[in-house]
């Protein structure tokens, strides 16, 4: 089934007309023609049965059938190290597969990346688009939000309150992940931080306990950035009982 991401309101329309790269998507990509069914989500949980019922050079409507809605995950969020290259498009993409919420691309004191303002605002546009295709793709109802970098201290202090915070560090031994996460009472909102290629400074893992964070370790072996990320998400999902 074809499925496509439409932003819509609440009550959603009897039906929507799309323009501009959406259109061309319907249109050029998949060759969609008038009367072919579809499915569209709205990034918020309500994916819809939809219908092609108008095509012209500027835009395609569609009628909105029956919606099906899906209830709200626990918030899981990601407060990733802005690592080098493209390892954070990888974070963004299976992370939205594995079931995160939302992502926060911090600065800390080891990344070697540094994004001027206009540079982080045309990142933070790219990466909500990855996140919105890896939902279409895993056939997910929600898009996780990508919030625009900033410094770690201040992405822990802007999230939901109540929300437990997991550090990945490198440091600890005592507390793994695992049992961490089994003592969260169900339905709290969670997040893991976890530092780029040079890890955390031991000043940023202060800073996080003071907000109330507890260090934890995925075991002895010393994973990558990206790869830490991904692993501790499937082990919460698991645990939670979202995966195998």
């Amino acid at each position: 089934m074809v499925r496509l991401f439409v932003p819509l309101p609440d009550p959603a329309p009897a039906d929507v007309t799309l323009t501009g790269e959406r259109r061309h998507y319907l249109v050029h990509v998949l060759r969609l023609l008038d009367g072919d069914a579809l499915e569209v989500f709205d990034g918020k949980g309500r994916a819809f049965e939809a219908r092609v019922t108008g095509l012209d050079a500027e835009s395609v409507r569609l009628v909105l059938g029956t919606v099906r809605v899906t209830p709200p995950a626990r918030e899981m969020a990601v407060l990733q190290g802005l690592p080098k290259g493209d390892k954070l498009e990888l974070v963004l993409q299976k992370g939205t597969e594995l079931g995160a919420t939302a992502f926060h691309p911090v600065a800390t004191a080891r990344s070697v990346v540094k994004l001027e303002p206009k540079r982080a605002e045309e990142r933070t546009q790219r990466w909500a688009k990855i996140v919105e295709e890896a939902a279409r793709q895993c056939r997910r109802d929600d898009v996780p939000q990508v919030h625009p970098p900033r410094p770690l201290l201040d992405a822990a202090r802007a999230l939901t309150p109540g929300t437990l915070l997991l550090v990945l560090d490198e440091e600890e031994s005592a507390v793994p992940l695992g049992e961490a996460f089994r003592s969260v009472p169900a339905g709290t909102p969670v997040a893991l931080v976890i530092g780029p290629e040079g890890g955390l400074a031991r000043e940023e893992v202060e800073g996080l306990r003071g907000l109330g964070a507890r260090p934890v370790t995925l075991g002895s072996r010393i994973l990558r950035t990206e790869t830490a990320a991904l692993a501790a998400l499937a082990v919460m999902q698991h645990l939670d009982g979202s995966l195998g």
